[in-house]
């Protein structure tokens, strides 16, 4: 069996990357005017902030789950107002999503043409991205910390500190939950010369970061990446420990929020593969504890789903379709309509529907 030895992967400064998006000409200001909807997806856009607005008088759970697209279409001041009135109390992302965030806030820029990129191996092998989201995982990790607070706190406070190896090793001499966290950031600080102290990184565009935002309101923010499937695995300090630590401590803060979703809302908003997953995981998790306590299963929770396909060509308010039908095999829309709350799909631009939500909230 063969193996590859990645810390021999050449990496880029990232300011040499032909970067397809500006962040300053990317980004919606929420006050301008919202693209007109079709008359299915309005309607969508009308009876999600009515099923907000009764969510969050109650105290349940609004959990955003997006794709990076949101971000790439210029969302993140839209979705920072409802942050910051208290709309959306939850946000979680995939690996993607938390990249294209840092790369926003740290360069302005981010994206870049895969298929050139790939075919003389620098697609992804950045140096600044992969070592600074390595770096705030690794500061995050020993405090307990998740993927999502930790890029958020490096981000909103530009950088991180970390610890000498001497105070690392007398912590690891008495051991608690958080020794993994600290054989790995030790053995990391001395396998790539990490520095004790304070790692300065200046953030110009924070304010293009849900997660430094999140960060900034105490609101939870979660990342639930992939081991190989973000940029981050093409850099000498890829970490497959770390990221599935901080990974796992968020879908544990992520199932904490779906506790509270008892008639709450859910709004999943270009992410085809990460949403559903994690969603109906986390489902899954809190009734079997509920279970367990004889309290009652999730209930009275609102869906909306939001994507570009057709929806299979179903009517998805009748229920599931049957295996001989495509729509089965859509995965984003299937799997949602098994979790117990009533599931609406809007085929529908999602920075026009974020932006129309955000509107039809403010009325």
């Amino acid at each position: 069996m063969t193996r590859l030895d990645l810390s021999s992967l050449r990496v880029l400064p990232l300011a040499m990357r032909d970067s397809l998006l500006d962040v300053e000409k990317i980004l919606v200001p929420p006050d301008s005017p919202a693209p007109p909807l079709g008359d299915a997806a309005a309607a969508s856009v009308t009876l999600a902030a009515g099923k907000i607005r009764e969510a969050r008088a109650r105290g349940a759970s609004v959990i955003l789950m997006y794709g990076a697209h949101l971000l790439r279409n210029g969302a993140a001041l839209i979705v920072t107002e409802m942050l910051e009135r208290g709309w959306i109390t939850h946000l979680a992302t995939n690996g993607a999503g938390s990249i294209h965030d840092w790369e926003f806030a740290w360069l302005g820029r981010s994206c870049e043409r895969v298929a050139e990129n790939i075919a003389d191996g620098t697609f992804g092998a950045w140096e600044e991205t992969g070592r600074n989201l390595h770096l705030a995982l690794l500061a995050g990790g020993v405090n307990g910390a998740g993927y999502g607070a930790s890029v958020g706190r490096f981000i909103h406070e530009d950088g991180c500190t970390l610890p000498a190896h001497g105070g690392i090793r007398e912590r690891l001499t008495h051991p608690d939950g958080d020794a993994p966290a600290l054989a790995e950031l030790l053995t990391e600080m001395q396998r790539h010369a990490l520095a004790a102290g304070r790692h300065e990184v200046i953030h110009r565009w924070k304010h293009a970061s849900l997660l430094a935002q999140a960060h900034r309101l105490g609101i939870p923010a979660t990342v639930h990446p992939g081991i190989g499937y973000d940029i981050v695995s093409c850099h000498p300090l890829f970490n497959g420990a770390m990221i599935g630590r901080a990974a796992a401590e968020d879908f544990r803060v992520f199932c904490g929020s779906v506790d509270s979703l008892d008639g709450g809302v859910v709004l999943a908003v270009g992410s085809a593969v990460m949403a559903p997953q994690v969603f109906e995981k986390s489902a899954s998790c809190v009734n079997n504890l509920r279970v367990q306590d004889e309290r009652p299963i999730l209930h009275g929770h609102s869906i909306f789903v939001v994507d570009l396909q057709d929806g299979g060509g179903w009517d998805w308010a009748a229920g599931e379709p049957p295996a001989t039908s495509p729509a089965y095999y859509l995965r984003f829309c299937k799997s949602f309509s098994r979790m117990g709350g009533a599931m609406r799909y809007a085929q529908c631009d999602n920075l026009a529907f974020m932006h129309n939500l955000l509107h039809a909230l403010r009325a």
